[in-house]
C-alpha cells in the first residue's frame, strides 16, 4: 500500500474507515459501532475532597450491534448528561491536552474541589458525539465546559471571572450542599 492511500485510512477498534470506500445500507461486512446500548448511570461513589459528599460517575455507554437509531441514542445520551449534571456538584468536560482545561482543573484542585471530569479526547467515538451534544445544549463547543450545581457556567474565562469576583466558592458550596441533601 503506497503512502498516498495510507493517508486516507484510519483504523479504529473493529472498524476501518477509508474515505474512498462508500458504504451501502446493505453492506454487512462492516460492524455497526455507532449504535449503542441503553445508557447506564450506575452509581460509582467518589468522595469529594471539599466535603464528605458522594458523586456518582456514570458508566460509559458501550458500542453494540443493535439496530437502535442515532436519534434515540442522542436523546438517551442527553438524558445521561442531564442525570450526571444533577447528581454531581461540579462537572467538567475537558480534553487532556488542553491548557485551558488544565487551568480550570488546577483551580478546582486549589479550592479543594474534586470535579467529575470527562476527558472527551479519551472516550473514543463517543467523545466527539458528546461534545456536539453539549454544544446543542449549551451553545458552547469549546472545552472546558464547566457545570456547577447542574447549571452551565461556561469555559475557562467564565470560571476564572467567577473566581476573581469571589462567586465561584459560593456556587460550589451551594451545589455541594444541594447534592448532600439529595
Amino acid at each position: 500500500m503506497g503512502i498516498a492511500s495510507m493517508a486516507n485510512t484510519f483504523t479504529l477498534p473493529q472498524f476501518t474507515y477509508n474515505p474512498s470506500h462508500t458504504l451501502s445500507s446493505s453492506s454487512s461486512s462492516f460492524p455497526k459501532i455507532f449504535t449503542f446500548s441503553t445508557p447506564i448511570s450506575t452509581p460509582s461513589p467518589v468522595t469529594n475532597a471539599l466535603s464528605s459528599t458522594t458523586r456518582r460517575a456514570p458508566t460509559l455507554i458501550r458500542a453494540t450491534s443493535s439496530s437502535s437509531s442515532s436519534s434515540s441514542f442522542g436523546s438517551r445520551l442527553e438524558e445521561t448528561i442531564k442525570n450526571t449534571l444533577s447528581q454531581n456538584a461540579v462537572v467538567v468536560y475537558s480534553k487532556s491536552w488542553c491548557s485551558y482545561c488544565s487551568e480550570v482543573k488546577s483551580l478546582f484542585k486549589k479550592l479543594g474541589v474534586q470535579p467529575l471530569v470527562f476527558e472527551l479526547d479519551e472516550m473514543g467515538p463517543q467523545g466527539p458525539q458528546l461534545q456536539k451534544l453539549l454544544e446543542r445544549l449549551t451553545g458552547q463547543y469549546t472545552v472546558p465546559n464547566v457545570f456547577i450545581g447542574g447549571k452551565h457556567i461556561g469555559g475557562c474565562t467564565d470560571t476564572l471571572k467567577l473566581y476573581r469576583k469571589g462567586e465561584l466558592e459560593t456556587l460550589v458550596s451551594e451545589a455541594i450542599a444541594k447534592n448532600k441533601g439529595s
